[in-house]
């Protein structure tokens, strides 16, 4: 065994790079691409990138969309960079915040020929680090110097539809408002992303199904109170029902803003605050309509021993992909509290267009 890097590592650290504003190598075949999260790149390093060769941004489709954009290459976009574009020029690209007061960006020139799989292992990269999904990518015409984390993209695209194996690290009884029978588990992924928690509640029975939630992470409504959304009162009421029943486990997976992050879903807050719907604002921020991944529950579940749940869900997602992942559902159990005046919109886009039994 090696003391390098391995490419589930080397995604970890490409994650930390982006996130400070350093480039990261991708390589395909004898190709290869400088990229930067449009985000985090700053004017020196983009003007000393663009000396070493031809530069685009890449786009998903989503906010090729909004832009008017060509996406010749299905879910990615590639716009040339004009000469003359700064740093505030990306911006307006990768970030909606002022598409209604700045709507013409363009004209817009979007390549056509050649592969697009360096721009989409750097949009996946984008994405995994909770950024913006934009990316200033340079086809340098020389080969780049060591120091800079270097990934072959199709290791990367590979990696993007895995989910990593969990173990639990640590576990401890944790006397709760609703069981004074509570214990917490922490379990923590081998790529190095966020820890995901389970909390069970009295002694379930492993043989038989047990009560369960798959809470995803809500700052704003679990801790904040925000009546923005339901999830505070659903993360309630699923605990104080768990205790009522005597057992259950609520997984608490660290997937916020339906798994885009806090920054990002606080600017899909400002465009609701421009008059786009839940949905309309994640396109516009070029994610999907919902970027989380239920597999983690089901892993988790598995860990703790379970193979069966009656489980807390209004969405029918959640139920599908327990069953795609072996975990039986014998139940779902509707779980419609929190609403009120300043979620009905939020309500009526998640039966919508999200398909929740509300």
């Amino acid at each position: 065994m090696g003391l390098g890097p391995d490419i589930v590592e080397l995604i970890a650290r490409s994650r930390g790079d982006l996130r400070m504003g350093l480039g990261i190598v991708l390589r395909s075949g004898d190709q290869q691409g400088l990229a930067f999260a449009a985000e985090t790149l700053d004017a020196d390093r983009l003007a000393n990138a663009r000396r070493l060769g031809p530069a685009v941004i890449a786009l998903t489709a989503r906010r090729a969309e909004t832009l008017k954009a060509r996406s010749y290459d299905g879910d990615v976009a590639r716009v040339r960079l004009p000469q003359t574009a700064n740093l505030e020029w990306i911006r307006a690209l990768a970030d909606p915040a002022d598409d209604l007061r700045h709507p013409m960006k363009g004209p817009l020139e979007t390549e056509r020929d050649g592969s697009a799989d360096i721009h989409r292992a750097a949009l996946i990269l984008c994405k995994a680090a909770r950024l913006l999904p934009a990316a200033v990518v340079i086809a340098p015409v020389m080969d780049l110097g060591a120091g800079l984390t270097s990934l072959d993209v199709a290791e990367v695209i590979a990696h993007s539809g895995e989910t990593s194996p969990m173990s639990e690290l640590v576990s401890a009884r944790l006397p709760l408002e609703v069981s004074e029978q509570g214990r917490l588990h922490i379990f923590r992924p081998d790529d190095g992303a966020e820890e995901h928690y389970a909390v069970e509640i009295g002694s379930p029975d492993r043989g038989k199904p047990v009560l369960s939630r798959l809470h995803s992470a809500c700052f704003t409504g679990d801790l904040l109170g925000s009546l923005k959304c339901d999830c505070g009162p659903q993360l309630r009421a699923a605990m104080r029902q768990m205790g009522e029943e005597g057992a259950g486990v609520l997984l608490y997976l660290n997937q916020e803003g339906r798994g885009i992050g806090l920054a990002n879903k606080m600017r899909a807050y400002s465009l609701q605050d421009q008059g786009f719907d839940t949905v309309e604002a994640n396109h516009r921020l070029g994610f999907e309509d919902d970027e989380r991944d239920f597999r983690i529950g089901a892993a988790l579940l598995r860990e703790l021993g379970f193979g069966s749940v009656r489980l807390m869900t209004n969405n029918p997602a959640k139920v599908a992909m327990m069953e795609k992942c072996g975990i039986s559902v014998v139940e779902r159990v509707p779980l419609k509290v929190g609403g009120g005046d300043h979620n009905a919109a939020y309500l009526a886009t998640k039966a919508a267009k999200s398909g929740h039994l509300l």
